[in-house]
């Protein structure tokens, strides 16, 4: 639980003091960031335990690599960079396996919020529902990159500087994996609808 001091404190301040050997800084961090990691993480793995598990490692990896970070300003791009490259490594480990679930529940915050603006009749539900589960499907397909650029852009609302400096990469960089992506996946959806067809 995030002390009150710690709650009125801004993030470069927490940073400053974390790296000063403040434990309790570092803690009301987590507290701040754990569920955006684990928000990020569960959209490309698909499943809890995994995302749990990124939220864990991550934080053990920042406070390891803690004195990499050249500037406090620059500590959300450094903990999303660490997040994402765990991730990128358990998508790798478990590569070919699916992690679509039935269970609409599953489906990332904007997504349900978007579906439930209006009450919709069942047949409606069922297609957005597999709608969905073949947009998933599809992403599944991307390589690590092209994948987590497409979910960190257009599901979390992150910028394409904010991906850049995640990546260390140029923007232009992000800019064509999130093309390719968009491309890959418009192509994967038409055939999966012709196929059904």
């Amino acid at each position: 639980v995030e002390s009150t001091a710690g709650m009125n404190k801004e993030v470069p301040e927490l940073v400053q003091e974390f790296l000063e050997g403040d434990e309790n800084a570092f803690r009301t961090l987590l507290e701040r960031f754990k569920r955006k990691i684990y928000s990020l993480a569960f959209q490309v793995l698909g499943n809890h335990l995994d995302a749990d598990e990124v939220v864990q490692e991550t934080f053990v990896r920042v406070y390891r690599k803690r004195k990499e970070l050249k500037d406090v300003k620059y500590f959300s791009s450094f903990v999303i960079r660490i997040a994402t490259n765990y991730s990128i490594d358990l998508l790798r480990k478990r590569r070919g396996h699916s992690g679509i679930s039935d269970d609409s529940a599953s489906l990332p915050g904007e997504i349900q919020l978007d579906l439930s603006r209006r009450v919709a009749t069942p047949s409606e539900n069922f297609e957005r529902k597999r709608l969905m589960e073949e947009i998933y499907r599809a992403l599944e397909q991307l390589p690590p990159r092209q994948k987590l650029t497409a979910i960190l852009h257009d599901v979390e609302g992150y910028t394409k500087a904010e991906i850049a400096q995640t990546f260390d990469c140029p923007e232009a960089t992000v800019r064509s994996n999130l093309h390719i992506a968009r491309t890959k996946i418009k192509k994967i959806l038409k055939q999966r609808l012709k196929a059904k067809e």
